[in-house]
């Protein structure tokens, strides 16, 4: 599956965004001290992660490849999105880290959904950027309920304790691969557990960004 240039233009790529988690904004004014665009939770509150960056916002048409990626099986959108993916982290990524890691699925789903949404998208992006690709390091403990499920509020707490770290981590640069980020809670807690586990600076790339409302 290939696009034309007219096509990859008009799709949503993110514009305005929170410099730590990719919040989308709109009309957000610089942080004064430092000069950098942060959202009110990542002024209140640091998050474990040092920053996101997504290529899109969660808009058509690119929410609708996501989903038929990761629920029709269509894998062949996974190398598309992973090699726009790629382009884009090559221009903008300015350290590049150590390895790249998928957020990992439990086995009762990956089981059932036959691959890994995340490691898909990390392949060609691996591939591009010449970095190598730990999926055996994370595990996930807990068969939690599906994220999109539930809840905004309800995130955090589905996914408390669900990571399991078996790697050595000790100052190594790392960066998490995911398809979606909503509230941001999976990416939290797999980076706070990759922290424990002595991570030195851990970015988040991820294809799309949706806002808190999606």
């Amino acid at each position: 599956m290939d696009l034309c240039l007219g096509c990859l233009t008009d799709l949503p790529y993110q514009t305005q965004a929170c410099q730590r988690c990719a919040l989308p904004l709109h009309g957000m004014p610089d942080d004064n001290e430092s000069g950098v665009t942060l959202c009110g939770n990542c002024l209140n509150d640091s998050p474990a992660y040092d920053r996101v960056l997504s290529v899109f916002t969660y808009a058509n048409p690119v929410d609708h490849l996501i989903q038929d990626l990761k629920f029709n099986g269509k894998l062949h959108i996974a190398r598309l999105l992973g090699d726009i993916m790629a382009g884009h982290l090559e221009q903008h990524v300015q350290t590049r880290p150590d390895l790249i890691i998928p957020v990992p699925l439990h086995g009762a789903r990956l089981r059932g959904r036959g691959y890994n949404q995340a490691l898909e998208l990390a392949r060609p992006i691996a591939r591009k950027l010449n970095l190598p690709i730990d999926y055996r390091s994370c595990e996930r403990l807990r068969a939690t309920p599906a994220q999109s499920d539930l809840p905004a509020k309800e995130r955090p707490r589905n996914v408390q304790g669900a990571f399991n770290i078996t790697g050595n981590f000790k100052g190594r640069h790392v960066a998490i691969i995911d398809d979606v980020m909503t509230t941001g809670s999976t990416v939290e807690e797999l980076a706070a557990a990759l922290r424990k586990a002595g991570a030195g600076a851990i970015d988040v790339w991820v294809c799309a960004r949706a806002s808190l409302n999606d």
